[in-house]
């Protein structure tokens, strides 16, 4: 079990988490959740036909949000705390296209502990890498605070 206070050891550490498949049908569900139905994430048909990448791809949004799984899978949970909330993100950006039916992993590393008012300030560098990418599908700075 990490504690908020024990994260320390893992400062500038890489932690890689298993690997996931991001299905079509996964896809498809965001699509309708958020309303972004273009064709290059939900037309197998006129992706394969039209895109550059050959089928469809998932949204960066999608990508993005994958992070919390990722990490956790990566780290582990970290109990000890009141509440734990996503505070924000930098330097979001999105390299590579997610083609449907990828495997993904994260590499997560902290690159710093802070103390805020009631509680730590974590900021991760987070990657999503693709089984056989040469690119990350997405890189950002995500902001985690631990209240205790």
């Amino acid at each position: 079990m990490k504690t908020p206070a024990s994260l320390t050891a893992l400062v500038g550490v890489e932690k890689v988490s298993s690997w996931v498949e991001v299905t079509q049908d996964a896809i498809t569900q965001f699509a309708e959740i958020t309303g972004d139905r273009q064709w290059i994430h939900v037309d197998a048909e006129r992706a394969r036909r039209d895109s550059p990448y050959g089928g469809t791809i998932a949204h960066g949004f999608l990508t993005l949000s994958l992070i919390s799984r990722l990490m956790r899978d990566a780290v582990g949970a970290v109990d000890g705390a009141r509440l734990s909330i996503n505070y924000g993100l930098n330097k979001v950006r999105f390299p590579a296209a997610l083609p449907a039916g990828s495997r993904v992993r994260g590499r997560c590393v902290l690159q710093r502990l802070d103390e805020v008012d009631g509680g730590l300030q974590a900021t991760w560098n987070v990657l999503v890498e693709r089984d056989g990418g040469a690119k990350p599908c997405c890189a950002a700075e995500w902001l985690v605070r631990y209240y205790l």
